[in-house]
């Protein structure tokens, strides 16, 4: 070996001590990693991907939208011009106090809709492949969730056109309309976390549906959805006064029809940021364990 090779050797080996030797270099991150500093909470964005695959399933089943369009216009016929001549004297006046109701209602009867579509998914294997996927552990029930919201809001612009179209006439503006609206939503938001967590504890999701049925009844026909609460007997008004499924009911009617609004509509967003804070972290929990 000649003097010149001897030196390249020796600066090769020098060198790859020097590397071998470095403890300060760090490993690059993993891409999602440097993705989710990019783009923002994996969970948001996740959660709004898998939203939209329930939007393009509902395109493409309308029959998943009967829940909230068919069933709540056969309501609000029924009651209207069935019980609305009994109820107000006529169907007119009785229809300016029950299509708020009714809005409140669909929403409140739809939410276990979430719960069943959910145990669905669960009974049909799909979550173990969103778990095979690098996703966020949460984004599916967030994903389910934002989806329905899509179904909810939609079947409130279907109520509102309908009653425009029977006669029902809203006397305030623009902004109460959509605060209104606004309002059922976040009420909906909030019972969702109510059937995710049901749709975690059952096997079948038939059976989400029977409980749900057992939970959501009392709550609408036990309030002032259809009927004032002063036709009731005493101990029935105790229980509907507190039922946040009438305080919701009033908040829309003061803000569609004109009335108070602001003890209502804080009373309704207290409860539904309760009921949040209990159920979302027990679902999220329950899922973890069985997804």
């Amino acid at each position: 070996m000649t003097t010149a090779d001897a030196l390249v050797s020796a600066e090769a080996a020098a060198g790859t001590t020097a590397v071998a030797h470095r403890t300060d270099v760090r490993p690059p991150l993993p891409p999602s990693d440097i993705e989710r500093g990019r783009r923002g909470p994996s969970t948001i964005r996740h959660g709004l991907t898998l939203a939209w695959r329930g939007v393009i399933k509902t395109i493409h089943s309308p029959e998943a939208l009967i829940d909230v369009t068919l069933q709540p216009v056969i309501f609000l016929l029924l009651f209207v011009y069935v019980f609305g001549g009994a109820i107000a004297g006529n169907t007119t006046e009785y229809l300016q106090f029950a299509l708020p109701g009714v809005l409140v209602q669909t929403v409140v009867l739809a939410s276990a809709g979430t719960g069943v579509g959910l145990a669905e998914d669960l009974h049909t294997g799909i979550f173990d492949r969103f778990r095979s996927l690098p996703i966020s552990r949460s984004a599916p029930l967030v994903g389910a969730i934002m989806a329905d919201l899509v179904r909810y809001l939609t079947s409130g612009v279907i109520m509102l056109v309908l009653g425009v179209i029977l006669g029902f006439r809203m006397h305030t503006g623009p902004l109460a309309v959509l605060a209104a609206m606004g309002l059922v939503m976040v009420f909906a938001f909030a019972l969702c976390w109510v059937f995710t967590a049901l749709a975690m504890l059952v096997r079948q999701p038939r059976s989400v549906q029977g409980i749900g049925a057992m939970i959501m009844l009392p709550l609408t026909f036990g309030s002032n959805v259809f009927v004032p609460s002063s036709s009731m007997p005493g101990w029935l008004q105790a229980f509907v006064d507190v039922n946040p499924v009438s305080k919701v009911a009033d908040a829309v009617r003061g803000l569609l029809t004109g009335g108070p609004v602001a003890g209502p509509a804080t009373t309704s967003l207290i409860a539904a940021a309760v009921i949040v804070a209990v159920f979302a972290p027990i679902a999220v929990t329950l899922y973890r364990k069985r997804a």
